[in-house]
């Protein structure tokens, strides 16, 4: 989907007006991924703009940095008030939010620590990451020829721009077979996640997800199903998945900032129970969509209004 340009960008503490923020091409990001990230959105609700799980995610944007050894030169609370800083000056009432911490331009080679820690925040449109019609009919999936990085490896619960080569290839398998997302395992043959979303299974009225030594992203969506879940009275199961277990559920659904919450209609061309949107993702759905809206109340605090 092509980039939807906004204004500006908010670059270590500037705002940049959107074509003139620039790196140079020797950072050391360009060359050796050293950049974490965020992915967040803030919606167009009834009581105005509001962020969602703002607080959550710029706590994992610096746990990130934290894995990799990188000092932010912002608190946690500036960042908060820069993003929201950056949807005011791009007068956006709804936008996808893409925070960034990286390694910019001061020395070539693997050492990092030469390079200063720079920061940048792009707020902009961006509608259904997984197509436009993804929410309401679901995606037909594959599980990837090629697995998730193994434990002590690249940390997985780091949001890193490394990891993302992993799941481009993913990705490019899943496109180039016909499909519109990949699901890895990891180097045991258990299920793990998605090219960027967790993914859950429902299977008799149970909701099951893999835990996070199957090398999944700590997701933020991913949280939040877990907590309306069991609100809902629905049993939550994080556990080890088996790749056999993806062709008997009964449901299946992606969740990701980007994705939401997405349904799976079928896996390795294997239609998963109706092939449509099952009863326990709807319902999942309606109550996520209810609270990032403000149609009910946030009682777990989740909005911050601009």
């Amino acid at each position: 989907m092509p980039i939807s340009e906004s204004k500006y960008i908010w670059m270590d503490g500037k705002l940049v007006p959107w074509q003139e923020a620039k790196i140079h091409i020797l950072s050391h990001v360009i060359h050796y991924g050293t950049g974490v990230f965020e992915g967040l959105r803030c919606y167009k609700t009834k009581k105005g703009p509001a962020v969602f799980r703002l607080k959550e995610h710029t706590e994992r944007l610096f746990n990130s940095a934290k894995i990799y050894r990188m000092e932010i030169p912002y608190t946690q609370e500036e960042i908060n008030r820069a993003i929201i800083e950056t949807i005011k000056a791009n007068e956006l009432e709804e936008c996808y939010i893409r925070p960034i911490v990286y390694r910019g331009y001061g020395e070539i080679g693997v050492n990092p620590f030469g390079c200063p820690v720079c920061v940048a925040i792009a707020t902009f449109y961006w509608g259904k990451y997984l197509g436009s019609q993804a929410t309401e009919e679901g995606v037909d999936v594959m599980v990837s020829s090629w697995n998730r990085m193994a434990p002590n490896t690249f940390p997985a619960m780091a949001k890193v721009c490394a990891n993302y080569m992993n799941s481009q290839l993913i990705k490019m398998e899943a496109i180039t077979y016909g499909f519109v997302e990949g699901i890895a395992l990891d180097i045991f043959g258990f299920v793990s996640e998605g090219s960027g979303e967790n993914i859950f299974l429902v299977k008799k009225g149970k909701l099951y997800t893999p835990p996070l030594n199957a090398t999944i992203l700590p997701g933020i969506t991913r949280d939040t199903v877990i907590r309306i879940a069991k609100d809902l009275g629905i049993e939550v199961v994080e556990m080890m998945i088996l790749r056999e277990f993806l062709y008997i559920a009964d449901e299946a659904f992606f969740t990701g900032s980007a994705a939401e919450i997405t349904p799976i209609r079928s896996i390795d061309r294997i239609k998963i129970g109706d092939g449509k949107v099952g009863p326990i993702t709807k319902k999942l759905q309606e109550e996520f969509f209810a609270i990032v809206n403000a149609d009910k109340e946030d009682k777990y605090g989740w909005l911050t209004y601009l």
